[in-house]
């Protein structure tokens, strides 16, 4: 244990060793100017006014007028964004310097400055790979219900909807709803629940009222963010509380379901609420509260998986499709799959035949919950130890209903993520240190709800040998084979819980209260009922440190950085378990933590060359899992500026991904199957 906290703190201790260089002595210089429209004289109010590198700025008045003081030293940048206008730097290199900007209004934003691309602020035309960017302008404008609906609408992002409040984006490759391929930052923080391996859409993440700027980096980002960037990344980044002050507040409402094919209408809405204050100039804080209700949409397709069924489950037999098919699959059923199937074998027409055939299983539209929430606070103090030197501490909180899809569909209720953050940043460092809590609640798994609502009526042995002798009745009286299959189905499934009953609702709660996905029908010293509660938790640590060498190294723009994670997994019998236990006893919670290591790091070089037109890029990163060997993904980059406003761009690198928590260790109990990870 000590090795893993040693290897867990190293980044931390390293990147604020190095941060020592940044306290050499500066003067307090005073900074002030004025900020107009381009082409006319008025003052442009709200204008971003900041130190590059630094959280040291202000906003302008309503005279386009703005002053701050800070420790600096000659020469520095001094940037300039408003909403609307195209970004602007310019240098400062002596106090008598006069100060006057015109921004210039813009309908297509082309001077935008991103971060994503190279971990450092840089013009987006002149970043070593694509970046697409919703600042608060396109956040403000979008017709989308929330800006992480707009995502779809971003060039190269497909989105793929599992719940009204689980979406899943993506960039390169093929979406899965499932994809761990894809990172999704909120200020340097990985909003990836550990267990089930993905962010939960934006159900932990800023809100409207709250985001900044989101940019997307279509393709590998492995380079710099390490292995879960393989299709790429988005990075969301959040209003600073010394920058935008005050209360605002929205209130959203909507109706869906307006067909009313499968639900009837309802109301969704969403109040959200942020209050940033800046106490003093060293102090400011901001508290953010969001919450959306809403009825989800419905999978309620009813054909059939396997379209050979006929052929497969009953082959001569042509009455025996459609509605008469006593094994067909439905898509948006469960417990009707092979792992509940049975030959049943009986004389006919002359011989014995056998028949296969499948429990009756249950809809998924009486197995979810249709009201969906999704509760999120989040609350971050910083203070100012220099002007060059911010300390933050961040803390996050979601609560989210929905329905999220892996092997099987699961329902999730009352999931919760928290997370703590530690940052220290400086004019050319940044070192931070989080944790993720993740908690399942009252989640459950759609299939082992199904199969074990069925089994209540009695094991499959038993509930075929009702079939068998209903099937041979109905023959014998006549009946046609296809009819007979239907009314042996409804004799053999006499007592069975039926959706819409009490005894239905109250067999439901029970089932899924109990994590032990067997059955003691079938499975010895398992629960009768057997259960279908989701019951994960999971720690996740990380620490990691970027120093940017550039005011050290003169003759080239160094960046380097390293970062380490441990997931620390509690056994839950179902998904995760001690392997140390005999294979008899893993199905119990419990038991020995499962961890799950990977550590980081990575320098990158950039040099300008043909007075500044020619910009050279070259990165390298190294990822080791103790699991793996090491991996290196390299990148080189170049862009050569033709014009102010016209690029082109040539670059390589490759990623490699090393397996989630779940692919590697999962051992998950599928019914009949054991799907097990690949360590």
């Amino acid at each position: 244990m000590k090795l893993q906290y040693s290897a867990f703190w190293l980044p931390v201790v390293m990147a604020a060793a190095s941060a020592a260089p940044a306290f050499a002595q500066t003067e307090l210089i005073a900074i002030s100017g004025v900020v107009r429209e381009k082409g006319g004289q008025e003052g442009l109010p709200g204008v971003s006014v900041s130190v590059k590198g630094t959280s040291v700025g202000t906003q302008s008045d309503v005279d386009g007028k703005f002053a701050f003081k800070a420790k600096l030293s000659y020469p520095f940048v001094l940037m300039f964004n408003a909403i609307g206008h195209d970004s602007q730097e310019i240098q400062i290199t002596s106090a008598q310097q006069p100060i006057s900007v015109a921004l210039e209004s813009r309908g297509v934003l082309t001077n935008e400055v991103v971060v994503s691309a190279s971990r450092v602020e840089e013009s987006r035309l002149k970043s070593p790979v694509a970046i697409e960017k919703l600042d608060i302008r396109a956040i403000k404008e979008t017709p989308a219900p929330s800006f992480y609906d707009a995502l779809e609408s971003v060039k190269g992002v497909q989105m793929l909807t599992s719940s009204l409040t689980f979406k899943v984006p993506n960039t390169r490759g093929f979406n899965i709803p499932n994809n761990f391929r894809f990172m999704q930052l909120v200020d340097g923080v990985d909003m990836q629940a550990a267990t089930l391996g993905v962010p939960l859409g934006n159900a932990i993440g800023p809100t409207e009222l709250d985001i900044a700027s989101v940019e997307i980096t279509p393709g590998a980002a492995s380079a710099l963010y390490g292995m879960n960037a393989i299709n790429g990344m988005a990075n969301l980044t959040t209003k600073s509380p010394f920058t935008y002050q005050g209360l605002s507040v929205y209130q959203k409402v909507g109706v869906n379901h307006v067909d009313g094919r499968d639900r009837d209408p309802s109301v969704l809405t969403e109040t959200s609420v942020r209050w940033a204050q800046a106490v003093s100039p060293r102090w400011a804080y901001k508290v953010n509260l969001d919450y959306l209700r809403g009825t989800d949409w419905l999978s309620n397709t009813q054909t059939d998986q396997n379209p050979q069924g006929l052929a497969t489950a009953n082959p001569g037999f042509s009455d025996l499709s459609g509605q008469y098919n006593p094994a067909a699959d439905l898509w948006n059923r469960y417990g009707d799959d092979t792992n509940s199937s049975l030959s049943i074998t009986i004389p006919y027409q002359g011989k014995n035949q056998t028949f296969t055939v499948t429990r009756t299983g249950y809809y998924e539209r009486d197995l979810v919950k249709p009201i969906v929430r999704n509760i999120k606070a989040d609350a971050t103090i910083a203070y100012k130890l220099t002007d060059n030197l911010e300390l933050s501490y961040g803390y996050r909180f979601g609560l989210m209903d929905g329905v999220f899809q892996r092997g099987n569909k699961i329902q999730l209720d009352g999931v919760t993520v928290q997370n703590h953050k530690l940052e220290l940043r400086g004019q050319d460092f940044t070192v931070r240190a989080y944790t993720l809590l993740e908690n399942t609640g009252n989640s459950y798994n759609l299939n082992p709800l199904a199969l074990n609502l069925d089994l209540q009526n009695g094991s499959n042995a038993v509930w075929g040998g009702k079939f068998s002798s209903a099937l041979q009745s109905q023959l014998a009286a006549g009946t046609a084979l296809g009819p007979a299959m239907q009314a042996a189905r409804a004799a053999a499934d006499a007592g069975r819980a039926e959706p819409g009953t009490a005894a239905f609702d109250a067999l439901k709660a029970q089932i899924i209260s109990t994590n032990n996905w067997d059955s003691g029908v079938n499975v010895k010293g398992a629960p009768i009922p057997g259960g279908a509660a989701l019951t994960q938790h999971s720690r996740t640590y990380h620490a990691d440190g970027v120093w940017n060498l550039g005011d050290r190294i003169r003759f080239l723009d160094v960046l380097v950085g390293a970062d380490a994670r441990v997931y620390q997994i509690i056994p839950d019998g179902n998904n995760f378990v001690d392997f140390s236990l005999p294979l008899t006893e893993r199905n119990q919670p419990g038991g020995s933590y499962v961890y799950y290591k990977k550590f980081g790091a990575f320098a990158q070089g950039t040099k300008l060359l043909l007075e500044d037109k020619l910009k050279l890029t070259a990165s390298v990163r190294v990822d080791y899992n103790p699991e793996f060997t090491a991996k290196v993904n390299p990148r080189l980059a170049a862009v050569y500026t033709v014009a102010e406003k016209h690029n082109f761009r040539a670059s390589y690198q490759n990623g490699w991904r090393f397996p989630s928590l779940f692919e590697a260790l999962s051992f998950v109990n599928n019914g009949n199957v054991r799907r097990v990870g690949g360590l």
